[in-house]
């Protein structure tokens, strides 16, 4: 879970979810947190395994 994040790196993980994975900021705000922290960790597994394969 993200509840231990600061607000500087909650508004990078929006930033990065909004430029690089085509979420609008209002989506990501109206998601419920656990939802939002679903997502981002999904974002960031499938992150790691493209790397793993280059």
């Amino acid at each position: 879970m993200l509840l231990h994040i600061n607000l500087g790196e909650y508004y990078q993980m929006v930033f990065a979810m909004a430029q690089h994975h085509k979420y609008s900021i209002s989506e990501i705000e109206n998601m419920i947190p656990y939802e939002r922290d679903l997502y981002f960790g999904m974002i960031v597994d499938w992150i790691e395994k493209q790397k793993d394969k280059q």
